[in-house]
Order: C-alpha cells, then structure tokens, then sequence
C-alpha cells in the first residue's frame, strides 16, 4: 500500500511511518536530510539510532531516482522527508517539473510510505521564497495524497487516517 503520513515539526511521522513498515521485509530508507549545520546533523543522528541496520540507507537530493534504482522485489520503500527534497528540488527554477517525475515512480512501488511535514497550517509566511515553499509543499502534498491508498495525518503523536482503510493495529513505537 502507499501511504502519506504528514504531520507537523515534531509530531511524530517519521517514528510512526517507521512502524507501518514490516519487519520482516527487506527496507529501503530513503533519506532527503543534508547535515548544513549542527541542530541538523543531530537530529539526522536520531533518526539513525532508530532505524535497525538491515535497512538499506539511500540519500537523495534533488534527484529522487536513486531511491527508486534497482528496489529488490517485496521491499519497502520509505520516504523521509518529502518536503526536504522539496527543498533541494526548489534549486531547480521550476521545482514543480519534478513532481510529475517523482509521482510515476512512486506509483510504480507497491509499498511505499512518504512522511513529510505539514506546513500549511502555520501563520503566513512574512517572505516571498517561503511563501512559494509553502505553497509548492501544498500542491505537491495534494498529489502525493492522489497517488497514495492512503493518508494520514499525525498530530501530537496520534495518527488521523485521512484517506484509505483504517490502521490494523496499534502502532509498535
């Protein structure tokens, strides 16, 4: 199944969309992460000390074709963070030229998990480039949610199924 799990800073999606993910299939992490400075690299240091070291490290920036290269048959892939690779991908002029691209190939995997943040719920912001980041996160979120079976918001940890089935079973974290 694919799923979007969005959620605010510090919500709790990526430990959630982690434990959707079943352990007893091959994993591919794909991680959109750059350390730029030291509150960054220390947050990419807790989400490593998360992940059990059968999973298969991929890092991406702009170009998300590498986590999608070559994905063994029965794995899960699991995206962290859309919006980063929002971030790298708005280096381009047009950004939005890849969502086309990023969106066909992950309705080519089966079982996939997106996690991104939220960012639309905030006050607006007071400037041009993060007003468009905003705005681009938006309607790149709205695709993803088309492509994905389902969607789900989690917010103070809790998990809000916005569209699909509902969960199965209590989250393992």
């Amino acid at each position: 199944m694919r799923t979007l799990v969005l959620g605010g800073a510090r919500s709790g999606k990526s430990a959630f969309g982690e434990s959707l993910l079943d352990p007893r299939q091959p994993v591919r992490y794909a991680a959109t992460a750059r350390p730029v400075d030291t509150e960054m690299t220390e947050r990419i240091r807790l989400h490593q000390s998360r992940r059990p070291p059968g999973w298969e490290l991929v890092e991406i920036g702009a170009d998300p074709a590498p986590a999608f290269a070559d994905l063994p048959h029965g794995a899960q892939l699991l995206i962290d963070g859309l919006t980063l690779w929002l971030a790298s991908a708005m280096e381009n002029e047009r950004p939005e030229k890849s969502f086309d691209g990023l969106i066909a190939r992950m309705r080519r995997v089966p079982d996939l998990i997106v996690v991104s943040d939220e960012v639309g719920g905030g006050i607006i912001p007071d400037n041009p480039a993060a007003r468009r980041f905003r705005d681009l996160a938006g309607e790149l979120h709205q695709q993803v949610a088309v492509a994905c079976d389902r969607v789900i918001l989690v917010t103070a940890g809790l998990p809000m199924v916005l569209k699909g089935p509902p969960l199965e079973r209590e989250p393992g974290w």
